[in-house]
């Protein structure tokens, strides 16, 4: 099986975990040896309620035995869709309140970016040094490290770059600027939160200006900074959100949310402005209602908090220079890449499920499911910190 997934199956790395998954439940995930192993990354914050809840596996099931796809988006009156996005609405602040589903995160980012500009009849797009967006040709247009975009340029035009958590740039915003996009908490950059009403000075000279914000939720949404999205946590509200990853609790997904007067820009004028067969599949629909149902109705996100704290509170190590992030959406960031690296390994081979981020090589990724025990975390940090104390300089 291994070598038929190297030869066939297309690879993003020389050299992938290739973890053999026989099943997934909880917080573990079981391999084809019958080992259990500790999921400290839920699909790199994707699996929200951790593996095959039964909430959203029942939801899936109970959707298949009706219909699946039926037609392309925006054409059918499809339940799932109209009760998730209905009840989205619900949950954030004036003007979000009209949903476009699409099927990730990356083309959430490409439809904002259109809507952004046909709605402003400009063509500046902002972006923050170190970002990262996605990898479409739009998306990774915004990507701020050259030596990872430059071998597939020319991308599209018209990209300008400021520097996250720096005032002093915003003055680059101005009345050519379409619009300007950040991720709430840059990832791959290293889990960099925003600081000193950072995101709220962006909408301010963004309002300023005419220019759209754009804020990034793909990977801190759903209840992983203890709010429901993490811009709750920064008085910062932004013209279009986008989302995806946790939405679905493992299934492919993403969407983007802007006021009504705004999305309606993409019917006409063209006609079908942005156009998807799958998105808005009731399948994945009723996933992500049964999972954004759960979210707001249990105490996940407060206790995203309390796991946050009690996970800062064990991990302390001589290693361990800083732990950025907030709630479950954490990063390790280690004295140096060689030693995240043998933490991430030597932790695959002790079952323990971590990962790397992007951009920062000293980072070490935990972002569990927002289901998982005190005992859980409490037994994944021992790992962590038995690896450390075992390593050689």
């Amino acid at each position: 099986m291994k070598d038929d997934f190297l030869k066939f199956q297309a690879q993003t790395s020389p050299h992938p975990l290739a973890l053999h998954v026989s099943h997934a439940q909880g917080s573990f995930i079981h391999d084809n040896e019958g080992n259990a192993h500790l999921d400290f990354v839920a699909g790199v914050s994707a699996c929200s309620l951790g593996h095959c809840h039964p909430k959203v596996v029942n939801a899936i099931k109970e959707q298949v035995d009706k219909y699946m796809h039926v037609m392309v988006y925006g054409e059918y009156i499809q339940e799932p869709a109209v009760a998730y996005t209905k009840l989205l609405a619900s949950q954030l602040p004036s003007p979000l309140e009209t949903t476009y589903l699409v099927n990730s995160g990356t083309e959430a980012i490409e439809g904002a970016l259109k809507l952004a500009r046909r709605f402003t009849g400009r063509s500046q797009i902002i972006a923050a040094k170190k970002a990262y967006h996605g990898n479409t040709m739009g998306s990774l247009s915004l990507m701020g490290l050259e030596e990872r975009k430059g071998v597939f340029r020319p991308l599209i035009p018209d990209i300008s770059y400021i520097g996250f958590n720096e005032p002093s740039d915003l003055e680059a915003i101005t009345k050519k600027t379409a619009a300007v996009i950040l991720e709430t908490i840059q990832g791959g950059a290293g889990f960099i939160e925003p600081q000193n009403d950072y995101l709220a000075k962006v909408r301010e000279r963004c309002t300023e200006v005419g220019a759209l914000l754009i804020l990034d939720e793909i990977q801190p949404g759903f209840g992983r900074t203890g709010k429901l999205f993490a811009f709750e946590n920064y008085n910062c509200v932004p013209d279009i959100l986008v989302i995806g990853k946790g939405m679905a609790s493992g299934l492919p997904v993403g969407a983007f949310v802007a006021s009504n007067e705004m999305m309606s820009t993409l019917q006409d004028d063209p006609k079908m402005g942005h156009i998807t067969t799958f998105g808005g599949n009731p399948v994945i629909a009723a996933a992500s209602l049964a999972t954004l149902s759960h979210i707001v109705e249990s105490n996940l996100m407060a206790e995203a908090l309390t796991k946050e704290k009690h996970i800062r509170s064990l991990l302390k190590h001589k290693y361990i220079k800083e732990i950025r992030g907030k709630g479950l959406m954490l990063a390790l960031i280690l004295e140096n890449p060689e030693i995240a690296d043998y933490l991430i390994l030597k932790a695959a081979k002790e079952h323990l499920i971590l990962f790397w981020l992007l951009f920062e090589k000293s980072a070490v990724r935990i972002t569990p499911p927002l289901t998982i025990s005190i005992k859980e975390i409490e037994e994944g940090c021992q790992t962590i910190l038995t690896i450390l104390n075992e390593y050689k300089q």
